[in-house]
């Protein structure tokens, strides 16, 4: 891939300006913005969202942003728009932890995710998919041979009664082919896309485009993995939940469970 000055090029520089941010701030006493419902972003949030912005606007000045944090940057009708998470995982950030991820995705294109602490960086340019490290590339191959799917406990539960992503931990047939597993959301899906995963699954309506999902779902569905919404069908803007697999076995499985 070309990385110097295509669209993926432009989304790993963003997401790696933004993971400089996420490092540098790491374990300090950060001032918390409340956001509501136990919901809150920090200092760390709100700066690399500025480091991602300032990349995208110097490289693509008539493009506009929706940031998890500032919202719509630009025109609400520009062609072209950038969905930035800038710290998947506040909670995990906030507590001490590392695992978490900053992603940037261009609606129907290129799209990457940082691990900050892992050192990767997971891209994209809607076709293929890769991880770089030091330098070096390397093909996403999504594989179930893991077992491990992630399910997003988050609350509220907006698509309950009808759907918990909770209650699939639950059914017994969930321990018969997988251990659950918790951490950022954009990180997890690019482990799914890399093979690390076999799954994931969320409840909630139009994930795939959202800041928080956009990127991960651009590298799963370049990947090869299996993508849809928990009804089944192709995840879009107006579907409920997400379920994304390595493969049609793992995506059937994990649909039974849903459906039950």
């Amino acid at each position: 891939m070309n990385l110097s000055g295509d669209d993926t090029g432009v989304a790993i520089a963003a997401v790696e300006a933004g993971a400089d941010v996420v490092r540098r701030l790491f374990g300090q006493r950060l001032e918390r913005v409340d956001k509501g419902g136990g919901d809150f972003a920090t200092e760390a949030d709100l700066a690399a969202e500025r480091a991602i912005l300032d990349v995208i606007r110097a490289a693509r000045p008539q493009d506009a942003v929706l940031g998890e944090e500032g919202g719509l940057q630009g025109a609400a009708d520009a062609p072209r728009q950038w969905l930035v998470d800038p710290l998947c995982g506040t909670l995990n950030y906030a507590a001490g932890s590392t695992a978490v991820a900053v992603s940037a995705a261009l609606r129907h294109g290129a799209a990457a995710v940082a691990d900050p602490f892992g050192g990767e960086v997971f891209c994209t340019d809607g076709e293929t998919a890769f991880a770089r490290r030091s330098g070096a590339e390397r093909k996403l191959v999504p594989t179930p041979a893991t077992g491990l799917v992630e399910v997003n406990l988050d609350v509220p539960y907006s698509t309950a009664p009808g759907f918990r992503a909770v209650d699939v931990l639950a059914h017994p047939d969930f321990g018969r082919y997988f251990r659950p597993r918790v951490m950022s959301t954009s990180l997890t899906l690019s482990w799914v896309a890399a093979g690390r995963r076999a799954g994931y699954v969320a409840g909630g309506r139009g994930m795939s485009l959202s800041v928080h999902f956009a990127a991960g779902v651009a590298l799963c569905r370049a990947a090869g993995c299996v993508v849809t919404g928990i009804d089944g069908s192709p995840a879009g803007p107006d579907s409920d939940g997400l379920v994304v697999a390595a493969d049609e076995l793992t995506h059937s499985r994990l649909m039974s469970l849903v459906r039950r």
